[in-house]
């Protein structure tokens, strides 16, 4: 009997990946090719964030009414927060290293790019002034979760979901109801999930492709050399700082992104976290 032929997942999405280059290469200039292509990547985009905030209660509750022992659930969790402040302060100093050493903006000349409205992301220096000390961790508390999932802030859901699932565990076995529940809506959210990223070669194609069309090859040159840095610093602290934190714990790093290498595609073509996040907490 033939073994039928299939092409897995991360295979469609570079396919649709290097299509999205080329057809997006072709009607460079092309105002009209963004009407049929877009569509597509917003499709996906929405599509993603529908099913992260379910995802991320689901799992979160799950995995915190789960656990039972508060004290090793509350060790896990100070272990998580040094390992991210420790590994997230070396990141920023190999980034630093690698801009002051390497300079790749040096003979760029930023009259030559066009320029977007990046208000939005920058405070005010009288809004600064007026932020306390604790004001970032008051904006994590949520005053309306419903509001805070319309939203997607991430963090005040993340801090209801664990709130609530030590809520869970401390009522024994008058929670397991409510944690048989959320279990279930977990696995379905999962199936939702593997039934979405079906869809994500053709999200690729048409995000790649509109990118591609609207700036073309010729203004990624004068960043090449940005280019190159960006990737080669990130190679280096994958297979350097990461494989050595990997090492420690006995994690092969070339067989965790092997394990990972669809959602690795998927983020790079869609420059979005949210498109990975529900199979890597699967994974």
């Amino acid at each position: 009997m033939k073994k039928k032929f299939k092409i897995s997942l991360a295979s469609q999405i570079l396919i649709g990946l290097i299509l999205g280059i080329i057809v997006g290469g072709i009607f460079y200039g092309n105002p009209k090719i963004e009407t049929y292509l877009q569509p597509l990547g917003d499709i996906f985009l929405h599509l993603i964030k529908m099913i992260v905030v379910p995802i991320i209660i689901s799992t979160l509750i799950v995995g915190v009414a789960g656990t039972g022992d508060m004290k090793q659930l509350g060790r896990l969790g100070g272990k998580s927060i040094i390992y991210f402040e420790i590994i997230t302060t070396v990141a920023i100093v190999v980034g630093l290293l690698s801009a002051n050493i390497f300079q790749p903006g040096a003979g760029l000349n930023m009259n030559e790019l066009s320029q977007g409205d990046i208000s939005k992301y920058v405070s005010t220096t009288e809004e600064v002034q007026h932020e306390g000390p604790f004001d970032i961790i008051v904006g994590i508390v949520p005053t309306n979760i419903i509001q805070s999932m319309g939203e997607g802030d991430m963090l005040a859901i993340i801090f209801f979901a664990v709130i609530f699932g030590l809520g869970v565990a401390a009522i024994g076995d008058r929670g397991k109801p409510v944690l048989d529940f959320f279990q279930g809506v977990a696995d379905a959210m999962f199936w939702v999930t593997n039934l979405v990223m079906k869809f994500a070669p053709l999200g690729v194609f048409g995000l790649i492709g509109v990118t591609v069309s609207k700036y073309g090859f010729a203004s990624l040159i004068p960043l090449a050399k940005l280019a190159i840095l960006v990737y080669a610093t990130m190679l280096f602290f994958i297979f350097v700082i990461l494989a050595l934190v990997a090492k420690f714990v006995g994690v092969n790093i070339l067989y965790l992104i092997k394990v990972l290498k669809d959602e690795l595609i998927l983020a790079f073509s869609t420059a979005s976290s949210e498109a990975v996040l529900p199979r890597i907490m699967l994974k």
